[in-house]
C-alpha cells in the first residue's frame, strides 16, 4: 500500500479538527449537488436528448464515475484539506498542482454564489415584498455563520436540511406513482430510457454534457479529508457512495416526470421558454399547486445550504494553498474554539456575497454568473486524471501500479472531461482561459520571487 502524504503539523496555523463522520461527509456531498439539482435543466435535457431524459442521467453517472474514481485513488495518497489542488501537487509537482487549486477556486467561488441567487430568487417569488437581493443577502449571512460556528454545527443542520429536501422528494415521487396508477402515463413506459420515436445516441451524449454538471459538488466531499474520523478509506467510500446516490435519485426523479411531462419533448425543443419551468408545469398537471410550492420552498433553502456546503469547501481550498504558502499565510489560520479556517471562510463569504448580490441586482445577473462556472472544475478534474497516472505511474515508478486502475480509468475520465469542456459555451471557454493566464502570472510571479517550487 502507498504511503500517504500526511499533512503537516502546526497547531492553529495547520490542524483541523478530525469531527466528521461518514454520514457528515455524505451530507456535505449531497447538500451541495443538491437532490433535487434536475429540477430546473429538466426541459432542457428532455429536448435535446428527444425524451430520453433518464438515460441521459444514467450515463452521466457513469461517466462521472470515473472522476469520483479518481478521487477515491488520490484522496489515499494525499488524505489533506485541498483536494484537487493537494492531489495535482502530489501527482504532478507544485506546478500543476497550483493551477489545479487555482481552477477550482474558479467555480468553488462562483457556484455558492449561483446557488445563493437561486435562493434569492425563490424566496422571492414566495414573498415579493422583500427584494431579491436581500433575501440572496440574508442566505449567504445566515449560512456563513453556521460555517464559522463550525464543521460540526454546519453538518447536523446541513442534515436537517438534506432530510427535509429528500423527504420533498419522496412525496413527489409518491405523488407521481399515484398519478401513473389513477390516470396513467402520458408517454411510453421505456421512453425515458429509449427516447420518444427514433433513438439518437448524439442527441443523448449531447445532453450528457449538460446533465454532468448536475454533480458538481460531490467531490467537495475530498476537501474535508483533514476533518474526517477515520481515515481517507471512509472519505474515498464516501465521495463514491455520495455519486451513486445522487444517480439514483435523479434518475428516478426525471423518469417519473417525464411520464407524467404534459409536452413532448419534441414540443419542448420547439418552445424554449417552456424548458425552464417544465418540471413545475408537470407537478401542476399532475398533482396540483400545493406541490409545486412545496418543491420550490424545498429548492429555495436547499440552494442555500447547497451555497454552505461550497462555501465550506471554497474555505479549504484557500486554507490548503495559503498553508503552502501560495495564497497569503493568514488564510492558513484555524480558529482554536471552532476548529475551522475562519478567515478564509470570511475571504469566500466576502466574494460570494458580493457576486451573488451583484447579480440579483441585474436582470440578466443569473445568466452572467451561471455562463462562467464549471469550466474551472473540469479544468482541475482533468489534472486530477493526470495525477492519479503521474503519482502511480511515474512518481511510484510503476510501483504498486495497476494498469486499469490507475491509467485506463483516469484516462477515460480524462476524455469525459475534455467532451464536456468543448461542448461549454464560448463565454465560459474565455472566462475559463482568462482565469488560466491570470493563474500561470501569478506562478510565474511567485516563482521570479523564489516561492515554493
Amino acid at each position: 500500500m502507498t504511503a500517504p502524504v500526511t499533512a503537516p503539523p502546526g497547531g492553529t496555523d495547520g490542524k483541523l479538527h478530525r469531527t466528521l463522520t461518514f454520514r457528515d461527509l455524505i451530507v456535505y456531498g449531497l447538500l451541495f449537488i443538491a437532490p433535487m439539482a434536475p429540477v430546473g435543466i429538466f426541459g432542457t435535457l428532455d429536448a435535446k436528448s428527444r425524451g430520453a431524459v433518464a438515460l441521459v442521467y444514467a450515463v452521466a453517472t457513469v461517466a462521472m464515475a470515473f472522476t469520483a474514481f479518481s478521487y477515491a485513488q488520490m484522496v489515499r495518497v494525499a488524505p489533506q484539506a485541498g483536494s484537487v489542488y493537494t492531489y495535482a501537487r502530489v501527482g504532478l509537482g507544485e506546478g500543476p498542482g497550483f493551477v489545479a487549486g487555482w481552477m477550482a477556486l474558479l467555480d468553488y467561488l462562483l457556484i455558492p454564489a449561483v446557488a445563493y441567487l437561486f435562493s434569492g430568487i425563490a424566496l422571492h417569488a414566495l414573498v415579493p415584498s422583500v427584494s431579491q437581493w436581500v433575501w440572496t443577502a440574508v442566505a449567504v449571512v445566515v449560512t456563513t455563520a453556521l460555517n464559522l460556528a463550525g464543521v460540526r454545527t454546519a453538518a447536523v443542520v446541513g442534515f436537517l436540511v438534506l432530510a427535509m429536501e429528500i423527504a420533498v422528494l419522496l412525496v413527489f415521487v409518491a405523488c407521481a406513482v399515484f398519478a401513473l396508477a389513477e390516470h396513467g402515463a402520458r408517454r411510453g413506459w421505456l421512453s425515458p430510457l429509449t427516447g420518444e420515436g427514433n433513438f439518437a445516441m448524439g442527441a443523448v451524449v449531447a445532453a450528457v454534457s449538460v446533465a454532468v454538471l448536475s454533480y458538481l459538488g460531490f467531490d467537495a466531499i475530498a476537501a474535508f479529508a483533514e476533518e474526517a474520523a477515520g481515515g481517507s478509506e471512509r472519505v474515498a467510500r464516501a465521495v463514491m457512495t455520495c455519486l451513486a446516490v445522487a444517480g439514483v435519485l435523479f434518475m428516478v426523479q426525471t423518469y417519473l416526470a417525464a411520464l407524467l411531462a404534459p409536452m413532448s419533448a419534441a414540443e419542448l425543443a420547439a418552445d424554449p421558454a417552456a424548458q425552464g419551468s417544465a418540471f413545475y408545469d408537470t407537478v401542476d398537471s399532475a398533482t396540483g399547486t400545493w406541490l409545486h410550492d412545496l418543491v420550490a420552498v424545498s429548492k429555495a433553502v436547499g440552494a442555500a445550504f447547497a451555497a454552505l456546503a461550497g462555501q465550506a469547501a471554497a474555505g479549504r481550498l484557500l486554507f490548503a494553498m495559503a498553508r503552502d504558502r501560495r495564497l497569503p499565510g493568514l488564510l492558513s489560520k484555524v480558529d482554536p474554539a471552532s476548529g475551522v479556517p475562519r478567515i478564509a471562510l470570511l475571504g469566500t463569504a466576502v466574494v460570494n456575497l458580493v457576486a451573488a448580490v451583484w447579480a440579483a441586482r441585474r436582470d440578466d445577473g443569473l445568466d452572467r454568473l451561471v455562463s462562467v462556472v464549471n469550466v474551472g472544475a473540469l479544468v482541475a478534474f482533468a489534472l486530477l486524471h493526470l495525477s492519479v497516472i503521474g503519482w502511480f505511474a511515474v512518481r511510484r515508478r510503476g510501483r504498486e501500479l495497476r494498469p486499469v486502475r490507475h491509467v485506463v480509468m483516469p484516462l477515460l475520465g480524462l476524455a469525459v472531461v475534455i467532451a464536456v469542456i468543448v461542448e461549454a459555451s464560448a463565454t465560459a471557454q474565455v472566462v475559463g482561459g482568462l482565469w488560466l493566464v491570470a493563474g500561470l502570472g501569478v506562478l510565474g510571479a511567485q516563482a521570479l520571487r523564489g516561492g515554493p517550487a
